[in-house]
């Protein structure tokens, strides 16, 4: 899962960050409203975290607009706004939570969670295809009932196809998703973290879609 993390303090935004790769999570980082509209123009993410107080405007700005284009990303607004008031504006402007400043890293990675599965249509983590069990909060994967261990960008990577719904993801939005916008990642990556999945979990886990990219195999059954 890549989170766009817009935040103007970069001490907050780099401890965000490493706490949301410390669970796993990929996770870029932008100080103003522009450069997360040029980093969403680039790369798209499964969930912003939010703040409103940026140094070109509030971010409710920022949210209005994405959500008027037809954006429908989950959003989670971190601020340190705390009024009942805030909060209302908040969701009232298209947000899908807010959490307060100082919060827990561990709360916030779980809201997070809690935004995808709602997005994707589910009420529990844990994911079910064929005879492959998947848990994307955790990493966790079973192949019939038994356990599988995957790297956390193995992870990731079937994460990202499974929350795909069918559709294909080219080699460039994977590396994305794997790696966030600053990493130098060299060109067979993505095939590597494709075969270990294969190899791990039947070579029909991940199909290619010739000339387009990837997409999850057992999608529908």
């Amino acid at each position: 899962m890549r989170i766009l993390i817009v935040e103007d303090d970069n001490l907050i935004a780099r401890g965000i960050a490493s706490g949301l790769r410390a669970y796993g999570l990929t996770a870029d980082t932008v100080p103003t409203a522009a450069q997360a509209e040029l980093a969403l123009a680039n790369a798209a993410c499964d969930a912003i975290v939010l703040d409103r107080g940026l140094p070109d405007g509030d971010g409710l700005t920022l949210l209005a607009r994405l959500r008027e284009r037809g954006e429908t990303v989950p959003v989670l607004l971190l601020t340190a706004r705390d009024a009942v008031e805030d909060r209302i504006e908040g969701l009232q402007a298209g947000a899908d939570d807010y959490l307060v400043k100082p919060f827990d890293l561990g709360e916030l990675v779980a809201r997070l969670h809690a935004l995808m599965r709602r997005a994707g249509g589910r009420s529990m983590n844990a994911v079910e295809a064929g005879a492959l069990r998947f848990d994307p909060s955790s990493g966790e994967a079973w192949l019939d009932g038994e356990p599988v261990e995957l790297s956390r960008r193995e992870a990731t990577l079937l994460a990202a196809l499974i929350q795909a719904e069918g559709r294909c993801l080219s080699t460039e939005q994977i590396k994305d998703r794997l790696y966030g916008l600053d990493q130098d990642v060299g060109s067979n990556a993505v095939n590597v973290h494709v075969h270990n999945l294969r190899r791990k979990l039947g070579a029909d886990v991940v199909a290619t879609v010739r000339g387009l990219g990837y997409r999850f195999g057992w999608a529908g059954r």
